[in-house]
C-alpha cells in the first residue's frame, strides 16, 4: 500500500473536523485536515454551551484542540483550501488552492455553514457583537433585554416562541411580507409582541453595540440585541460538485452514520445538521470518526483473510 495515501482526508477544521481528526489520531489512522482558518465564527467573541469551555474565544478553542491532536503523529494540519476531488472509494484524490495533492482512502467534510451576504444596511457591523443568530449560543448574554427579531414566515414561528425563554421584551422586524397567516398573526398580538413588515431601512449601532432598527416607514425601534435568521449554504462547493446529495435548506444529505450517497465520503457538523452548536458539532465529529475507523478496519481485516 502506498505509504503516502492517507486514510482519512479531513476538510474543514472547526470543532467536528477537529474533534474526528483527534478521535482517528487515536485509532492510528493518517490524517491530513485540511482546513484555510475562516471559520464562520470568527465574528463571534465567544463559544458557549460547551462543558469545560464554556466561554472560550473560537480562536484559543482551536489553539487548544491542535495542541491536544499534536500528541498523535499521525495527523497533520494542512493550511490550505481543497479545491477538487477525483477518484472513487478508496482512492480520492485532493487537489489545493497552493496547489497540494493528497491522496485519501477515506473522505470527511466537515466544512461548516456560511453565512450568504448579510443584506440589512448596518448588520455586518453588528454581527457578532450584538446580533447573532443562535439563543443557545448568545441567549444569556442578552437576556431581559429589548430585542429585535429578523425573519419571517416559519421560521419565525419557531425562533420567536423560543426566543422567549430569554427575554419577553422583544420586537419582530419581518423586513418585508411577514408570510404569515392571520392565525399565526393574532398569536403575537395575544402575547403582546410588536410586528413590523416595513423594510428595514438600516440598523443604527455604536462600536458594534445596536441602538435601534429603523424602517422605512419611519418606525424607530430601540433596541439592545437582535437575532436574525441568515441565508446559509455550505461551506464548500465540493460535495455538491462531486455528487453528495444537498438538502433544500443547503447542507448535506448523511444517514445516521454520517455517511453521503457517496461511497467513502462522510459528512459531520454544520454541513450536515441544522443543529449549529459547537458541542453538537464536536459530538457529530467524534462519532463519525469512529464509524470511519470501524470501516477501515473492517475492510483491513477483509483483505487479510
Amino acid at each position: 500500500m502506498d505509504k503516502k495515501l492517507l486514510d482519512v482526508a479531513i476538510i474543514g477544521g472547526g470543532p467536528a473536523g477537529l474533534n474526528a481528526a483527534l478521535v482517528l489520531g487515536r485509532a492510528r489512522k493518517k490524517v491530513a485536515v485540511i482546513d484555510a482558518g475562516r471559520p464562520r465564527n470568527a465574528v463571534t467573541r465567544e463559544v458557549h454551551g460547551f462543558l469545560t469551555r464554556d466561554g472560550i474565544s473560537p480562536s484559543e478553542f482551536r489553539r487548544i484542540a491542535k495542541e491536544e491532536i499534536n500528541a498523535y503523529p499521525s495527523v497533520s494540519f494542512v493550511a490550505d483550501t481543497a479545491v477538487s476531488i477525483v477518484g472513487s472509494d478508496g482512492r480520492f484524490q485532493i487537489e489545493t488552492e497552493q496547489g497540494q495533492t493528497f491522496a485519501s482512502k477515506k473522505l470527511l467534510f466537515t466544512v461548516g455553514m456560511k453565512d450568504q451576504p448579510l443584506a440589512v444596511p448596518g448588520l455586518a457591523e453588528v454581527y457578532g457583537k450584538s446580533a447573532f443568530v443562535c439563543p443557545y449560543c448568545d441567549g444569556w448574554e442578552l437576556r431581559d433585554q429589548p430585542l429585535v427579531i429578523i425573519t419571517k414566515g416559519t421560521e419565525l414561528m419557531h425562533f420567536a416562541p423560543l426566543i422567549s425563554g430569554w427575554t419577553n421584551r422583544f420586537t419582530v422586524c419581518t423586513n418585508g411580507p411577514d408570510e404569515l397567516t392571520d392565525t399565526e398573526r393574532e398569536e403575537f398580538q395575544r402575547n403582546q409582541v410588536p410586528l413590523y413588515d416595513s423594510p428595514i431601512r438600516y440598523i443604527a449601532s455604536s462600536d458594534g453595540i445596536v441602538r435601534q432598527v429603523i424602517l422605512e416607514d419611519g418606525t424607530t425601534v430601540p433596541c439592545t440585541g437582535i437575532f436574525f435568521k441568515p441565508d446559509l449554504v455550505t461551506g464548500s462547493d465540493l460535495p455538491q460538485t462531486i455528487g453528495c446529495e444537498i438538502t433544500e435548506w443547503g447542507a448535506i444529505v448523511v444517514d445516521e452514520f454520517g455517511k453521503t450517497n457517496i461511497p467513502g465520503v462522510y459528512s459531520a457538523g454544520d454541513a450536515a445538521s441544522r443543529m449549529h452548536q459547537a458541542i453538537a458539532a464536536a459530538s457529530m465529529g467524534a462519532f463519525t470518526a469512529a464509524v470511519i475507523n470501524g470501516e477501515l478496519n473492517t475492510e483491513a481485516w477483509g483483505r487479510n483473510g
